[in-house]
């Protein structure tokens, strides 16, 4: 059936209906004269910024010793630019919330341009220092999983090695106190790995994510090297404590810390910010724990009564 284009006059009446309504609800509006972070811009940013980690494994992989040196410069010049930019907005955007002033009354004595510059230069630097760590996150998947053939298999499609890429970008910029990017680079990964690290979470060298699928971890979980995880592994928080007027109390260690050379295996939950799992322990699939585990520790649940019968019987009639 053809489509009746008379509906069509309905259509500026149910427009000027959308527009009431940001007046009455205002809170989840942005209208104003400063720009927010884009989201897309940032996610552009991050896959340039694996392209200076990984060079030659992702979109340009014809590179050799005598161009990659102008590859590189030229997304160099280019990520500076758009951090700059996006950090700046960013930076004037939370100034404006913290003064609770409109876009355009943040504090005159603040340069958010000259500000992102210096944060995007500071995060340019700790590329290498990236690398370094992302090298060693990659040995450990080899090394952790007899199914990888070799370190190329394990960049290209490892969604733990994904995730921990864009992990480590988050985190610096958390670290350099840039707001919003961190969470909409990690909430990115987020929804492409189904694995969910809190930028502000410290993650050592040498880190494992098998599988992936499920993993949750918290924003002040501190994990030492050589840590490995699977798939469903909760590293989270209990009840959050409030103040006197109810509030939720922020600020605080709310999740747990994971020594070196521990193993949790699938589906087990660690709970609380006083829980300490100590070094080159291994906790079992399925576990939950809200206490601390002393070094080299096994900890597993009993085993389950299982029942089993004949599938091929058949009741009675």
């Amino acid at each position: 059936m053809a489509t009746d284009l008379s509906r069509k006059e309905e259509l500026p009446e149910l427009t000027d209906r959308i527009i009431a309504s940001y007046y009455d609800i205002n809170r989840i509006n942005h209208l104003g004269h400063c720009p927010l972070p884009s989201t897309e811009a940032v996610m552009a940013i991050a896959e340039d910024v694996k392209e200076v980690i990984y060079p030659g494994y992702r979109r340009r992989q014809n590179l050799h010793h005598g161009n990659v040196t102008y590859h590189i410069g030229d997304l160099i010049d280019g990520l500076h630019d758009r951090l700059t930019e996006q950090i700046a907005r960013a930076l004037r955007h939370n100034a404006s919330l913290n003064m609770r002033l409109e876009c355009g009354g943040t504090d005159p004595t603040i340069d958010f341009e000259a500000e992102g510059q210096r944060t995007a230069i500071s995060f340019l630097e700790r590329i290498p220092q990236m690398r370094e760590s992302m090298a060693l996150d990659v040995e450990a998947a080899y090394d952790g999983d007899p199914a990888a053939k070799s370190f190329d298999e394990i960049i290209f499609c490892y969604p733990g090695l994904e995730a921990i890429t864009v992990h480590r970008m988050a985190h610096e910029l958390y670290r350099l106190g840039v707001p919003l990017i961190p969470r909409i680079l990690s909430e990115w990964s987020h929804s492409r790995t189904g694995i969910d690290l809190h930028p502000g979470a410290k993650i050592g060298p040498s880190f494992f994510i098998d599988h992936g699928t499920g993993v949750v971890i918290g924003e002040t979980c501190e994990i030492a090297a050589h840590v490995k995880i699977y798939q469903g592994v909760t590293l989270g928080a209990l009840s959050f404590p409030k103040d006197s007027e109810g509030n939720v109390v922020r600020d605080t260690k709310r999740h747990p810390t994971i020594e070196e050379g521990v193993v949790i295996y699938a589906s087990a939950t660690v709970l609380g910010g006083d829980t300490t799992i100590g070094a080159n322990s291994v906790i079992g699939a399925g576990v939950s724990l809200y206490e601390s585990v002393p070094p080299n520790t096994i900890v597993t649940i009993n085993k389950p009564d299982l029942r089993f019968r004949d599938a091929s019987l058949k009741k009675s009639s």
